[in-house]
C-alpha cells in the first residue's frame, strides 16, 4: 500500500530521535497520531515515550485499527508505552484519560518478538501497581518539601526577633526586661508545642518529634500528623485491554483490580486458564461491570457444579455478549447425584445473560441435553460452536427447529458424528440458516461420499457463505470432485477446507476412518498422486471461473491464516 505524505513524513521524524527536542515542543496535536504509528511500524521506543508521556488527546487506542497483514507492535514498544503513561501522570502536558489496548496481543508463534496475551496481561498489572508506588513518592517529595518550607519560614521568623531585638540597644533595663521576659515565653510556647513524650521522657526538637510520630504511624503522606492509610488516589487514566489470566498471573491480578491507584484496569475480552472455580469467581467480582464484553474459561475443572455457581455472577455485565467454554471437564456420560439440579442451575444462569450472541462449547461432552441449556435463552444466538459435544439425533432436531436457526452466522459442529439418522435435521437446519450462515464446520463428522452428497443440495442454498470447512471426512476422490463442484456454485463462498482424499493416504486404512485415524495415518510419498489430485482441482476452478476468488486447501493448520489473506 503506498504510504502517504503524511506518513513519510512521520517516518524521517521519528527515525532521528537526536533531532525529537527540535520538534516535539512545536508538532501540532493533529501530527501525534501519525507520529506515533510510524514510531510503532519502525520500532521507535524511544519517541513512543516522549509522544505518549505528552499526549494531547483524551483517548488513545493502539492495537483495535491494525490492518490485515500488519504486524503488531514488538515487546520493547508496548513496554515503553507503558512506561510512558505512568511519566505522563506527573506531566501538566499530558491530557490522557481512556488507553485502549484492546486487540494489542499477538498469540502467533511466528511474528518475532511480539507481546502475548498472557505477558500483555502481566506487564499492564505491573503498571498499575508502580503508577501507584510513583504517586504516593510523588505525594511524599511534596510533603517533604512542604515541611523544609515550613521549617524555613521558622528559622527566618526566629532570625527576624533575634535582629528586632538587637537592633533595641542597651539603654534601657525596663524595655529589655520586658522584651527578654516576652522572648522566654514565646521559646516556652514554642517547645510546648513541639514536644513529645516517648518512654515517660519529652523529647524536643521538630526533626526528633517528626521521627517519632512517623515511627509510631501519626505521619501522614503530606508531611502533617495523621493517619498512615491515606483516601484512594483519584482515577486519572483508564485503561481498557484483553486480559488473560491464569494460575501465575492470579494474584498479581488481584492485585492491580484491588489497587485504588492513579491507573484502572478495565478488561474487553477476559481469557481464564487452570483456574478453579471459586479463584474464577473471585476474579469476576473484582472486574467493572460495564467493560466485560466476552468471557473464555479453558482447562479448568469447573464441572457442572462450578459452572453452575459462575453463570449467575455474570449476570451483572450487562453487555457480555460471548461465552467458551474450552475443556471444563462438563462429562455428562455418567448420571452422578444432583446432576440435573446443576444443569437446571446452569440453563437459568445462561437465561440471565440478556445479551449473548455468541456461546462455545468444546468437548463438554453434553449428550441430549442441548434443549436445556439453550431453550431458556431469551434472545436467538448468532455463533453456536459445539465441537466435541456428543450430540444426539435428538439435539440436532432441536437445534434444527429452534429460534437460534435462523440467526446462525457461525456454526461448528466438528467431531460429532453424524449418520442417516441425522441428515434429516441438518437439512432442515441448513435451510433455515441458509440466508444468514457465512461459516460452517463440520470437521470429523463421519461424511463419506454418500452421507456428503445426501447434504451437498442443502449446502448449495446457502447463499450466504464465506467459509466451509470439511477437513478429516473419509472421503475418497469422486466425492472430493462432486464436493468442489458443489463449492464453486455457491458465489459467497471463499474458503474450502477438504480432507484430504482417501487415495492420497499410505495402504492400510479402514475402508470408513475415524477422523483420529485420518488425522494420524501418513499420506502417500508418491508426489504423483497429490498433484494429479491438485490438478483436477485446478482445472473445476478454471472451468467455473472462480480461480481468483475461491481458495482451496487442505492445510488443517494454517486455514486461518489463508482465510486472511484471501479476505
Amino acid at each position: 500500500m503506498a504510504l502517504s505524505l503524511v506518513n513519510l513524513c512521520a517516518k524521517e521524524v521519528v527515525s532521528d530521535h537526536s533531532s525529537s527536542p527540535c520538534w516535539l515542543g512545536c508538532v501540532p496535536r493533529e501530527l501525534y497520531r501519525p507520529l506515533l504509528e510510524a514510531a510503532f511500524t519502525y520500532c521507535r521506543p524511544l519517541a513512543i515515550g516522549e509522544l505518549v508521556q505528552r499526549w494531547p488527546e483524551r483517548t488513545l487506542a493502539v492495537g483495535r485499527n491494525r490492518r490485515p497483514g500488519q504486524s503488531p507492535p514488538n515487546r520493547l514498544c508496548v513496554q515503553a508505552l507503558l512506561l510512558a503513561v505512568v511519566r505522563g501522570l506527573a506531566d501538566k502536558r499530558c491530557a490522557l484519560q481512556v488507553l485502549d489496548l484492546c486487540g494489542l496481543q499477538c498469540e502467533d508463534e511466528c511474528v518475532e518478538d511480539a507481546m502475548g496475551g498472557w505477558s500483555l496481561t502481566v506487564a499492564l498489572c505491573s503498571t498499575v501497581l508502580q503508577a501507584k508506588v510513583a504517586v504516593q513518592k510523588g505525594v511524599r517529595k511534596e510533603g517533604e518539601r512542604e515541611r523544609k518550607r515550613g521549617l524555613e519560614t521558622e528559622r527566618n521568623r526566629d532570625s527576624a526577633i533575634k535582629r528586632d531585638r538587637g537592633s533595641g540597644g542597651r539603654g534601657k533595663e525596663v524595655e529589655k526586661g520586658s522584651e527578654e521576659g516576652e522572648d522566654k515565653g514565646v521559646k516556652v510556647d514554642r517547645l510546648r508545642d513541639l514536644r513529645v513524650e516517648e518512654g515517660g521522657e519529652v523529647v524536643i526538637g521538630v526533626r526528633r518529634r517528626m521521627e517519632i510520630q512517623k515511627r509510631n504511624g501519626t505521619v501522614d503522606l503530606n508531611g502533617g500528623s495523621g493517619d498512615l492509610d491515606p483516601d484512594p488516589e483519584p482515577i486519572l487514566v483508564n485503561v481498557c485491554a484483553d486480559l488473560f489470566v491464569n494460575a501465575r498471573s492470579w494474584e498479581r491480578m488481584r492485585g492491580a483490580l484491588t489497587s485504588q491507584g492513579p491507573l484502572r484496569l478495565h478488561c474487553r475480552h477476559l481469557r481464564v486458564e487452570e483456574l478453579q472455580a471459586p479463584s474464577i469467581a473471585a476474579l469476576l467480582s473484582l472486574l467493572p461491570e460495564q467493560g466485560l464484553l466476552g468471557l473464555d474459561i479453558r482447562y479448568s475443572s469447573l464441572g457442572v457444579s462450578g459452572l453452575a455457581l459462575l453463570l449467575p455472577l455474570l449476570a451483572p455485565f450487562p453487555h457480555l455478549s460471548t461465552l467458551k467454554l474450552h475443556y471444563c471437564n462438563l462429562d455428562l456420560h455418567r448420571t452422578l447425584p444432583g446432576q440435573e439440579v446443576a444443569l437446571k442451575d446452569m440453563s437459568q444462569g445462561l437465561g440471565a445473560l440478556k445479551g449473548l450472541r455468541q456461546l462455545s462449547l468444546t468437548a463438554l461432552r453434553l449428550p441430549g441435553h442441548l434443549r436445556l441449556l439453550l431453550s431458556s435463552l431469551s434472545q436467538p444466538l448468532e455463533v453456536l460452536e459445539l465441537p466435541y459435544l456428543s450430540l444426539t439425533p435428538a439435539d440436532l432436531a432441536y437445534l434444527s427447529c429452534s429460534p437460534h436457526a435462523s440467526s446462525l452466522q457461525r456454526l461448528d459442529l466438528s467431531e460429532n458424528r453424524l449418520d442417516m439418522s441425522t441428515l434429516p435435521s441438518l437439512r432442515r437446519l441448513f435451510s433455515q440458516a441458509a440466508l444468514s450462515l457465512s461459516q460452517l464446520s463440520l470437521c470429523g463428522c463421519g461424511l463419506s461420499d454418500s452421507l456428503l452428497g445426501t447434504l451437498l443440495p442443502s449446502l448449495s442454498c446457502c447463499r450466504a457463505l464465506q467459509s466451509l470447512r470439511l477437513a478429516l471426512n473419509p472421503l475418497s476422490l469422486t466425492g472430493l470432485l462432486s464436493l468442489v463442484r458443489t463449492a464453486t456454485g455457491i458465489p459467497t463462498l471463499r474458503l474450502l477446507l477438504y480432507p484430504n482424499p482417501l487415495e492420497e493416504y499410505e495402504a492400510g486404512l479402514p475402508p470408513l476412518p475415524s477422523s483420529a485415524q485420518l488425522l494420524d495415518w501418513p499420506l502417500s510419498e508418491e508426489g504423483e498422486i497429490r498433484e494429479a489430485i491438485l490438478f483436477q482441482l485446478e482445472e473445476l476452478l478454471k472451468q467455473s471461473g472462480r480461480s481468483n476468488d475461491l481458495f482451496l486447501t487442505s492445510d488443517l493448520l494454517n486455514f486461518t491464516k489463508d482465510l486472511l489473506e484471501v479476505e
